[in-house]
């Protein structure tokens, strides 16, 4: 039994930790009704005239359509390829099935800048065009762990005896897969397609060595930021941005019952 005083303690510290990742989101958040175009504390006057001039920005709404376009494409490659990845290592035993497994993950556990350099490096290599189309790819290289880890932590969690019943009974392999298998991993893809678009949508660093002149969200951000009159049109369209990739985490987390792998790099690593 844990003490009085190990409880208040352990609840104390996860109540610092909240803070300490939400506090500054929430001053993002008020910052973006602030009427000064400087950055003062507290703030006297509100308004939400930031909010309609970011929407009559062209960049900013060239920079959406972009960031949905790279996001719904990145996602749709992830599906396809991290699937049939996962089927591949849990249904088959083959020479190298570890280090397969240990390659898809690696995209995602190295920093940011070792795959941006590298995606760069091989798209300049191949004399291919800076733009939309190898941003969408480059983004693909690590949406596909979170639906590979998504649909395999599934597939390990489906009884395998579903489908020898199914076999048992005279289904074939595409009726056995189509009533069977799909249903058992479409919560997993689901979620797994979800986090995948939150996660290429957010993406800056692989972006910017990629996407040449074009204009995402996060990189229409990182090059206004810096400039004191936009901040606090940045500040509403990163308001924008979180509104954007709340849904898809949460949605993804309920569907996934709070086993869904999390997106990102190092810092971020995706569960087994």
């Amino acid at each position: 039994m844990e003490s009085r005083g190990a409880k208040l303690l352990i609840r104390f510290g996860a109540v610092v930790a909240m803070l300490f990742l939400y506090v500054p989101l929430v001053i993002v958040v008020l910052y973006s009704f602030n009427n000064s175009v400087g950055q003062k504390w507290p703030i006297t006057n509100y308004t939400t005239k930031y909010f309609s001039l970011a929407w009559q920005n062209k960049d900013l709404r060239t920079a959406l359509w972009n960031s949905i376009q790279i996001g719904l494409v990145a996602t749709a490659i992830a599906l396809v390829l991290g699937s049939l990845a996962a089927f591949a290592v849990h249904r088959f035993r083959f020479f190298g099935r570890s280090a397969v497994s240990f390659l898809l993950v690696l995209p995602v556990t190295l920093p940011g800048i070792v795959t941006a350099i590298a995606l760069s490096s091989t798209v300049t290599a191949f004399g291919a065009s800076f733009g939309l189309f190898v941003t969408m790819v480059g983004h693909a290289t690590f949406c596909i762990v979170v639906v590979y880890n998504n649909v395999l932590a599934r597939l390990r969690r489906t009884p395998g005896s579903l489908v020898e019943a199914s076999t048992d009974l005279g289904a074939d392999g595409w009726t056995t897969f189509r009533l069977v298998t799909f249903p058992a991993v479409r919560a997993a893809l689901i979620a797994g397609a979800l986090l995948s678009f939150a996660l290429s949508f957010d993406e800056i660093i692989v972006t910017n060595f990629l996407v040449g002149t074009q204009l995402t969200v996060p990189a229409f951000i990182f090059r206004n930021i810096r400039m004191p009159r936009n901040r606090p049109i940045v500040n509403v369209v990163a308001v924008v941005a979180m509104m954007v990739m709340l849904g898809p985490v949460i949605l993804a987390q309920r569907l996934a019952g709070g086993t869904t792998v999390t997106s990102g790099r190092n810092d971020k690593a995706p569960a087994a």
